[in-house]
């Protein structure tokens, strides 16, 4: 987790310090990390990945003013593109609301339908119950396609999408687009191929490995797994 940050870095690294008898404080961690020219220095990029603009019918959005409470009550979706030496490739990411848990992913060489809904399908698969739930997005070509409310259909998921323009809407899945590219797939791969093994051992590390700060530290599968009183709620 090389761009994981000093907070997070601090907190999986401050019992061995004190192991090692290092007395160091997370202001004095960034001090040091800052004068060796070793903070991480934010990056900014876009590249639209959205088409609203067609006729397909879209959905009210079902998320706003409401916070999700539970693990499986909310998935956030979103379309993203990577780059490899061969060309751009599109990552479709499923994530849960409530534990930030990555539930499903799927990499492609374009922004089909046919291959966003993959991300889903894995997602469903993952699922840990069968509560009536919310899938939210933006208004998407994909995510308004009739393949892909036919699947949220059978799994009787309910569809949300976001009003007009508004990218803060779906701000919490474009978040977790954001770590996965700007902490983790930080170095460009040769193929396709590499990129799907990177993708898929990030997912696992960021599931798994990095802790959350809108989880209290803990990460996203502990999250999924533990009963929601055992946690305040996330921000």
């Amino acid at each position: 987790m090389p761009r994981i940050g000093t907070r997070k870095l601090y907190y999986l690294l401050k019992d061995e310090f004190n192991r090692q008898g290092i007395k160091i404080g997370r202001d004095a961690l960034f001090d040091y990390l800052r004068s060796e020219s070793m903070l991480i220095k934010p990056k900014k990029n876009y590249t639209k990945t959205t088409n609203s603009k067609h006729w397909l019918r879209k959905y009210p959005n079902l998320l706003k003013d409401t916070k999700a409470t539970e693990p499986e009550q909310y998935f956030v979706s979103d379309i993203t593109y990577i780059k490899s030496r061969e060309r751009t490739h599109y990552l479709s990411l499923v994530t849960d609301a409530f534990s930030r848990k990555i539930m499903g992913y799927h990499l492609s060489g374009d922004m089909s339908a046919e291959n966003v809904v993959k991300a889903l399908e894995m997602a469903t698969e993952n699922r840990i119950s069968s509560k009536p739930m919310v899938h939210h997005s933006d208004r998407g070509l994909q995510y308004c396609s009739e393949i892909y409310q036919n699947k949220l259909m059978k799994e009787g998921i309910k569809p949300s999408m976001t009003d007009g323009y508004d990218c803060y809407q779906n701000a919490l899945a474009e978040r977790i687009n954001g770590i996965l590219k700007y902490e983790f797939l930080i170095h460009k791969c040769n193929t396709a191929k590499e990129l799907e093994k990177l993708i898929q051992e990030s997912i696992e590390t960021y599931n798994n490995r990095r802790p959350h700060l809108s989880l209290n530290m803990k990460t996203p599968n502990f999250i999924h797994n533990k009963k929601p009183e055992k946690l305040d709620s996330p921000a």
